[in-house]
């Protein structure tokens, strides 16, 4: 149980990809087609969709994330030697399919119990974000769906960080933001978010500016963290 208390919030904010939603279900929904080389090929499309989205936002190369995720399963599939348009196309429909975390819908409806709002802000295009959200029934305990589209850019940038304060209409310290992803935790952090990292994947802590005031190991953590 995580003993830091975050105070002062209006609204709670989630990346979307690793935190929300299982960015492996799709490779394991199709281990059948991968074989032993799945967990490889899901592991490389998730550090390349990375990768190519921040080296876009270096090269003012933006693209959306639905772009950018077919561009990365590409270069996996090509890494495993494995290049078949029917195995990308059906890995890309499963990649709007994602399945949520087990504890997220009980601990987003928590949170709306207790008159706090919620959303999320996210690197992905505003069709995969809302596929997602509907495959896992979410759409009566989020208040909002933030897509990066909006702003032509990819995160760590602060304009993505800023959708989120005018969005909710208040200053970065009355959002608690919640990411797995360690560089997402510090850069919110480093905006003036109060963040809890959710370090699902037991990684060691970034050397970057800013910091998480928390650290939990799944969501279910968050309530009491919010003293709800």
């Amino acid at each position: 149980m995580a003993e830091t208390k975050i105070s002062g919030i209006v609204a709670c904010v989630f990346d979307a990809y690793g935190t929300l939603f299982d960015v492996h279900s799709a490779a394991e929904k199709c281990r059948g087609d991968l074989g032993d080389k799945a967990d490889q090929i899901s592991n490389t499309w998730r550090t390349k969709q990375l990768q190519y989205s921040w080296l876009r936002s270096l090269m003012r190369e933006y693209v959306p994330f639905w772009q950018v995720t077919g561009e990365a399963l590409d270069f996996a599939l090509a890494e495993a030697d494995m290049e078949n348009a029917a195995l990308r196309e059906k890995l890309m429909n499963l990649y709007l399919q994602l399945s949520c975390y087990p504890e997220v819908p009980e601990v987003l409806k928590t949170l709306k119990d207790n008159g706090l709002q919620t959303g999320i802000l996210s690197n992905g295009s505003r069709e995969m974000l809302d596929s997602a959200v509907e495959n896992s029934a979410l759409d009566s305990v989020l208040d909002a769906s933030l897509s990066v589209d909006d702003v032509g850019v990819f995160k760590v940038d602060p304009r993505v960080y800023e959708m989120a304060t005018a969005r909710f209409s208040c200053a970065p310290s009355e959002i608690c933001f919640m990411s797995s992803n360690a560089w997402d935790a510090w850069a919110a952090s480093h905006f003036g978010f109060q963040v809890a990292w959710v370090n699902r994947f037991g990684q060691p802590r970034e050397h970057m500016p800013g910091g998480p005031s928390a650290e939990i190991k799944t969501l279910t953590e968050l309530p009491p963290l919010l003293g709800i």
